[in-house]
């Protein structure tokens, strides 16, 4: 009997914020992975601006010192890989990814070549799953101060199925492009999350972190904005895809 793979990476995912803007294919096209395509909700690309707080974190099971509780902010997009039984994966690629902690960072990079980037960053939170509130995360970057942040009311409830909340929060895969141009495949598991719509915001230049194209997108107010409370979540080790 073959003894099941540890996961690489356990946590908590917790306090999400997840700003959602429309984008042109043209702008997403180069970065798609190789076996993969671009996947649109309701004929539209979008990418998606998301915070949240990495709590109880460990490698291989062992907890790192000074490392189980961070911050997290990254920009990302949404693809499909279609399978040989005819289902699709639906995943997302970062483009770009930022955390505290350069050792982190480095993990990231070395282990799945995802485009991470150490930064001084904090974070504002104070969320109930029946009443909602705020949740907000900062950081700096060349000199200069971002933020992204949301607030909800009410209680956070499942989304509907079909919906835009849906699309952007339900996903178990990633897809991450190798040096040497070939796809790099990794499952992530967690329970469906009960989100919030929600009022968000982006402040900063983000052209300096995201170049000129992606910066002039964030520079409009996001097409939607989700808090979500988070959960457990288990990332496996990633794998090949064959080409």
């Amino acid at each position: 009997m073959t003894t099941p793979e540890p996961p690489f990476l356990t946590a908590r995912w917790e306090s999400l914020v997840l700003l959602n803007y429309p984008c042109a294919a043209d702008h997403l096209q180069p970065l798609v992975p190789a076996g993969t395509t671009l996947d649109v909700w309701r004929g539209q690309a979008l990418i998606s601006l998301v915070g949240f707080l990495f709590a109880d974190t460990r490698i291989k099971g062992v907890p790192i010192p000074f490392h189980r509780t961070f911050e997290e902010v990254n920009l990302r997009f949404y693809v499909r890989r279609a399978m040989p039984d005819g289902t699709d994966r639906r995943a997302v690629v970062f483009i770009r990814e930022l955390v505290p902690r350069l050792a982190i960072a480095a993990v990231a990079r070395l282990g799945y070549n995802e485009p991470y980037l150490a930064v001084p960053m904090a974070h504002r939170i104070a969320l109930d799953p029946a009443s909602g509130g705020l949740a907000e995360y900062f950081w700096r970057h060349r000199g200069a101060s971002f933020s992204v942040g949301a607030t909800a009311s009410g209680p956070a409830s499942p989304s509907a199925a079909g919906s835009e909340a849906e699309f952007i929060t339900e996903h178990y895969w990633g897809y991450s492009r190798q040096r040497d141009g070939g796809t790099l495949e990794y499952q992530v598991e967690h329970p469906r999350w009960d989100v919030w719509n929600a009022a968000g915001s982006f402040r900063g230049p983000a052209d300096l972190l995201y170049g000129e194209a992606f910066g002039q997108i964030l520079a409009s107010p996001p097409q939607s904005a989700f808090v979500a409370i988070g959960s457990p979540v288990v990332v496996h080790a990633g794998h090949r895809v064959a080409p």
